[in-house]
């Protein structure tokens, strides 16, 4: 009997209190092969708490809880270990405030199981397709990918985006645990790690809505710091070799 694999939905959480009851049912409905690792930065509204009430009730539902507010990346790199150690087949990536809607993951789930090493959940396949965003944030958001995919010749249309899965063999191959970065230049770091070990990426459009709860958590620093990264990449990273 051929062995039924596993899937590891990562979300971080800092207060998102108001999030996780919302979010946690409508992911594990997807697809009954779905876990969720929370990743949380000693969240003070007592998201926590509130998570662990759930594991109680719900062996799909784990948690990480780290000293203090750590930043994405490295939430993401924790999570990541953690799905290699256990033995997880996908890994995906995705917000907690509901910006990423869980219908598209069933989508996602069958390209990287059958048709891609790695899938992106993209706002810009057909236009734009982004809900409640203000033009500038919009044309901010629009332009960063543009400069992005040009200075690290990586053709993804949206290389910021946070809505990602990902075979397991990608993932450790690609050494996450060496990735610094955080916020949007941690999203364009993976995919361009991806693209440089000579992985397969394949979009498949989604609308982003904008938070329904809970306050964005986008800086100036952030958005600098992938600006930053987008150069320096091809002078700092290196490409394992496959063996």
């Amino acid at each position: 009997m051929k062995k039924k694999s596993r899937i590891l939905v990562i979300i971080p959480t800092y207060n998102e209190s108001m999030n996780v009851k919302v979010i946690t049912p409508l992911v594990l409905a997807v697809d009954p092969r779905i876990e969720i690792l929370f990743i949380d930065d000693n969240s003070p509204d007592g998201t926590a708490a509130i998570l662990h009430a759930m594991i109680k009730r719900n062996k799909r539902i784990h948690i990480l809880e780290r000293p203090g507010k750590l930043g994405l990346g490295t939430a993401y790199v924790t999570g990541f270990q953690y799905a290699l150690e256990h033995g997880y087949d996908y890994v995906f990536e995705m917000d907690a405030d509901l910006s990423h809607d869980p219908k598209y993951l069933a989508a996602m789930i069958h390209t990287v199981e059958h048709e891609a090493d790695v899938v992106v959940g993209s706002r810009y396949i057909h236009g734009v397709s982004v809900a409640h965003w203000p033009l500038k944030r919009l044309l901010l958001s629009k332009l960063a990918n543009v400069y992005a995919s040009f200075f690290t010749g990586v053709k993804v249309r949206d290389l910021t985006a946070g809505f990602v899965g990902y075979r397991n063999t990608v993932l450790a191959d690609i050494d996450v645990a060496s990735v610094r970065s955080s916020g949007y230049a941690f999203q364009i770091e993976l995919k361009y790690r991806c693209h440089k070990q000579g992985y397969s990426i394949k979009e498949i459009p989604i609308i982003f809505a904008d938070r329904e709860r809970g306050e964005s958590k986008i800086s100036k620093g952030i958005i600098f710091e992938a600006l930053h990264r987008c150069i320096s990449l091809r002078w700092t990273y290196r490409p394992r070799r496959k063996k």
